[in-house]
């Protein structure tokens, strides 16, 4: 399949999917169905038209206001259609149509989701972490089968065991909430597939993210040293700069040390 036409698929169903992540991030942390009642105003109750539940241009088409009560829809749902979809198509870009493309567009999709509760309700639901080792297993699992590359496999489940156990160690010392200790392990599977580079590096690039963030937000006084800062987020943007960016980032630091010698 020629690459763009695999870009635009992959972008279609990114904004489908980021229609549906709408529906996780709002419903799975008050623990309601996802799929009943169907897509309503919180405001009026009036169901959805479906014309409106278009991504992205269904929003615009409403100029942001509720068809029926024009209470404000928040932008929110088609940033997370289009960053859904532009995330998709980077994956795809960087994953090409291979075995292993399911499985990081899977990931896209959790990261997309998660990020955005955890951002709301400093919290990752279980509902969704929980379910993802099994998928990921299978995806990479079935990759490796399909592709003959078990060795990726066995890379992964010591990679998740090396997330776990750093973790849990800093949380011996510090802060660390228990949802990032369950999304590290799932984090580390699918960096250590990729390899020890994408594994050492995604682990250090959520710290650094995270740091400069507080950082950040404590020089602009939006967070005190002590206020509650969500980590998932930075843990999901560092997996995903291992992911894109490992091998170039590697061979930097290697040429850079052979230069320091």
């Amino acid at each position: 399949m020629p690459q763009p036409m695999l870009l635009s698929i992959v972008g279609l169903l990114g904004l489908a999917v980021g229609s549906f992540l709408n529906v996780v991030i709002h419903r799975v942390p008050e623990g309601r169905s996802l799929v009943s009642p169907g897509s309503h105003c919180p405001h009026c109750g009036h169901a959805v038209r479906n014309r409106h539940n278009i991504p992205v241009l269904g929003w615009l088409l409403l100029r942001g206001r509720c068809a029926d009560c024009k209470a404000p829809i928040s932008a929110r749902y088609p940033l997370v259609e289009a960053g859904t979809a532009a995330l998709f198509v980077a994956v795809a870009a960087r994953f090409g149509l291979s075995w292993e493309l399911p499985a990081y567009l899977y990931l896209a999709a959790v990261a997309i989701a998660l990020a955005a509760i955890d951002l709301d309700v400093f919290r990752l639901p279980d509902a969704i972490v929980k379910p993802s080792y099994a998928v990921a297993l299978a995806l990479l699992a079935g990759a490796a089968y399909l592709g003959d590359n078990w060795p990726a496999v066995l890379r992964g489940l010591l990679g998740a065991a090396a997330m776990w156990l750093l973790f849990r160690t800093i949380a011996v010392f510090g802060p660390m909430g228990g949802g990032d200790i369950k999304l590290a392990p799932l984090l580390g599977f699918y960096l250590g597939w990729l390899g020890w580079d994408a594994l050492a590096i995604g682990a250090f690039a959520g710290f650094l993210l995270g740091g400069l963030a507080g950082a950040v937000l404590m020089a602009v006084r939006l967070a005190k040293r002590k206020s509650r800062v969500p980590f998932g987020p930075y843990m999901l943007a560092g997996a995903f700069v291992a992911v894109f960016a490992a091998a170039p980032i590697a061979g930097w630091y290697l040429d850079l040390l052979t230069t320091a010698a």
